[in-house]
């Protein structure tokens, strides 16, 4: 169970680190309003700087007990050329995945059903109020006295609460999901390679905005602003890719189309390689204090293709 341990794993470190973040919070997040998760951006063809010779020189490793060498998989360093393709300016939204859902009848994130967020403006139609103001409390969990409220209240407040988690990234879907998912829009989903150029850029960029590490640009999940510790896609404005892609570094990590391999060249080996797939970017679904490792767009992480988790996610790609 590859992704199960993973995350627990990322988890306990996290939990146990020290909160890099300062207690800011990010007073540059800004709700991005409607917007289309279909809405794709060009990556000219051409080669960019793939992984990295990193090492773990200041003991990560002992200092937050992780089980192996960190950066080892990312060797080595080197110049790759990657064809022109298109792929998703944005995580695809709770809102688009829905209107999947509506329309194929394929299973909904198990989140849905506790949540509320499954449920139709009909289906709260035809319910009496005290079965609304039941629902009010045991699944949309409103912040307000519910007991007291008639029907039309009731369901103006549980729309409002779903328009809200509309546009959240799709999370608690396994790789399997996603990949039919943009196989359903004419699309797949990004390699490895593809996701790692539209993410660095070129030059290799340590993270989507630059080389420094700053949490107030992204949503790592430490500082408590979001009710469901995700941010509405294109939220932190800075927080973008040389290309234009929002959220490559935090918000939900996102599933590729790779199995976990070592790198052409790498003398790394792994238990994992053949057996998971890929997750980029850094996750901050958990709840957790953050370490700036996860966030950086050469970081490679992996999961059993089955799992399905608060804090993963993915975006669509396709050949240009």
């Amino acid at each position: 169970m590859y992704g199960v341990c993973l995350l627990m794993c990322v988890v306990a470190v996290l939990v146990a680190c020290d909160n890099k973040a300062g207690g800011v919070t990010a007073d540059n997040a800004q709700a991005l309003g409607p917007a289309e998760s279909s809405q794709m951006l060009k990556v000219a063809a051409g080669t960019f700087i793939r992984g990295s010779n990193k090492e773990d020189d200041t003991g990560m490793r002992a200092r937050y007990g992780f089980a192996t060498e960190l950066y080892q998989d990312e060797h080595p360093e080197a110049k790759v050329h990657v064809d022109e393709f298109l792929i998703d300016t944005y995580e695809v939204t709770n809102k688009a995945y829905k209107e999947y859902i509506s329309k194929t009848k394929r299973m909904m994130p198990f989140a849905w059903v506790n949540n509320g967020y499954a449920l139709d403006e009909a289906k709260l139609l035809d319910k009496d109020v005290q079965k609304l103001r039941k629902l009010a409390l045991d699944y949309f969990k409103l912040d307000m006295d519910t007991r007291v409220m008639e029907k039309p209240a009731l369901i103006a407040a549980m729309r409002a609460y779903q328009v809200k988690l509309d546009l959240l990234p799709v999370s608690g879907v396994n790789w399997f999901d996603a990949k039919e998912f943009c196989q359903w829009r004419t699309a797949r989903l990004p390699t490895e390679l593809e996701w790692e150029k539209a993410a660095r850029g070129e030059n290799g960029l340590e993270y989507p905005w630059g080389h420094e590490w700053d949490a107030r640009i992204t949503n790592t999940g430490d500082d408590g602003l979001w009710d469901e510790g995700l941010a509405p896609v294109g939220s932190y404005q800075r927080n973008k890719s040389p290309y234009g892609a929002y959220d490559m570094s935090g918000n939900v990590w996102e599933w590729v189309s790779d199995w976990y391999e070592p790198y052409p060249g790498s003398s790394f080996e792994s238990a994992a390689f053949g057996k998971a797939r890929v997750i980029r970017g850094g996750g901050g679904g958990v709840g957790h204090y953050a370490i700036s490792y996860f966030f950086r767009g050469a970081t490679r992480q992996f999961s059993e293709p089955e799992m399905e988790s608060d804090d993963v996610g993915f975006r669509c790609a396709k050949d240009a």
